[in-house]
């Protein structure tokens, strides 16, 4: 905590900090513009570090002469410069891959494409070799002192004769730099700069920085090529299923349980590729941006008759690059076709059980009305039934009533109650179905 910041703290000049203040505005400042003077050998190995932990990066960096001291905390952020005897090492861990910078004076050797820089470094070759994690970009930039008229003359005899692109750099072409994009024997492509007697080395850094993090960041963009052709004959296929799928929609116009678990498997592959490939197809897009911000950053002017960096990247990775992006905008698009020709089949689908049920409550309706008439014949039949039984046990109640010596007919009196004794039923029947009809509409 320096002095200032205690003062602030003593002054009660702020309300306490936010947990991710200093984090934040740290950021700024996480990866400080190297300090290069000219001429220098920039030699830097971009790694994917995937299945590589800090603390084997850590172990790595501790082989070299000097650094056993070396703890994990200096590896808590994402950059680390070391102090070497005749240079120095700059440590950089990114979301997918680290790179390894190394930064010298330039071996006094003859300018040749087989000169052996590499025997030259400030570190033994095996410990390069044995970097943890897989190459993915390595480039050796040579940095010269020199006139920018005579930049090629300078630049190609470390390049060889094959064709070479250039660019002019800075507000007032400044410096020069050339490449060829081309993998040499060893693995290291070669980048040459020229920058006039007096470039400051905060401003050869920058020059440094750009073309390498331009390259490292060209190649994890290029990542998602790959992956984009490899999805092509899917895509294909899958565009021509969905478009089979949507004319049976069309031409049945009917709802097909069928049909819906086709489409069904259908959106879970193209689901799956979009989860599998979605986060490279993104990280390509944001490399790409980084590519670009670079190549302007760089604030390029053409040498008469030479394609410039900016031109050679426009004509051969951008379209790489439109592949991968044409190639997620199709998975997108197709998702969602398939989700609209989902929700359509389901509204069918839909609409058909609905109908299906109102034709099924239809039916259960007229059975109802059919089984309350038979109920009410059934009924007629039962107050006739039991009007019959009661007047049975009258007749046989007025018989004993004749056999104790009261002056009546049973038959008549039989006869003559029949009836009162089928409007008693009639009338006991009717107050059973209201009160159990008020006792339904009670409960409901």
């Amino acid at each position: 905590m320096g002095q200032d910041e205690v003062m602030v703290r003593e002054a009660g000049l702020l309300p306490p900090d936010d947990p991710l203040r200093h984090e934040l505005h740290n950021e700024l400042h996480a990866r400080p513009i190297p300090q290069i003077r000219l001429p220098a050998l920039v030699v830097q190995v971009a790694v994917r570090h995937e299945g590589v932990s800090r603390e084997e990066e850590l172990e790595h960096l501790r082989r070299l002469s000097g650094l056993g001291e070396l703890e994990l905390d200096q590896l808590a952020g994402i950059y680390l410069r070391l102090r070497l005897p005749g240079g120095s090492l700059r440590w950089e861990r990114h979301t997918e891959f680290s790179t390894y910078t190394l930064i010298q004076p330039l071996p006094a050797l003859e300018a040749s494409p087989e000169a052996d820089l590499l025997g030259h470094l400030i570190v033994d070759a095996g410990w390069l070799r044995s970097i943890p994690g897989r190459t993915l970009s390595a480039v050796k930039l040579i940095m010269l002192h020199g006139a920018v008229e005579e930049a090629l003359a300078l630049a190609c005899p470390w390049l060889g004769v094959h064709s070479v692109v250039a660019s002019m750099m800075g507000r007032n072409s400044h410096s020069c730099a050339v490449t060829d994009f081309l993998l040499r024997p060893d693995g290291f492509e070669h980048m040459v700069v020229v920058a006039p007697p007096g470039t400051s080395e905060t401003r050869a850094g920058r020059i440094a920085a750009r073309l390498l993090e331009m390259e490292a960041y060209r190649m994890m963009a290029l990542l998602g090529y790959p992956l984009a052709r490899a999805l092509r004959p899917m895509l294909l296929e899958s565009e021509r299923a969905l478009a089979r799928m949507t004319a049976r929609i069309r031409d049945t116009n009917q709802a097909d349980a069928g049909l819906l678990d086709e489409l069904e498997a259908l959106a879970a592959r193209v689901e799956h590729a979009m989860a599998e490939q979605g986060y490279r197809f993104s990280a390509s897009a944001a490399y790409h941006a980084l590519v670009r911000a670079r190549l302007a950053e760089l604030r390029e002017t053409p040498i008469p008759g030479i394609q410039t960096i900016g031109e050679f990247l426009q004509r051969r990775f951008s379209p790489a690059m439109a592949t991968v992006e044409s190639t997620a905008q199709r998975l997108a698009a197709l998702s969602q076709r398939i989700e609209r020709a989902g929700a359509l089949l389901r509204t069918r689908v839909d609409i058909a059980l609905e109908t299906q049920n109102q034709e099924l409550l239809h039916k259960l309706k007229r059975g109802q009305e059919m089984q309350y008439q038979l109920q009410r014949t059934v009924e007629g039949l039962s107050i006739a039934a039991i009007s019959y039984y009661v007047v049975g046990l009258l007749y046989y109640l007025f018989k004993a009533g004749k056999e104790a010596g009261l002056p009546f007919s049973p038959e008549l009196a039989a006869g003559l109650s029949i009836p009162g004794v089928i409007a008693a039923v009639w009338w006991l029947t009717r107050q059973i179905h209201r009160r159990l009809a008020s006792q339904q509409d009670r409960e409901g």
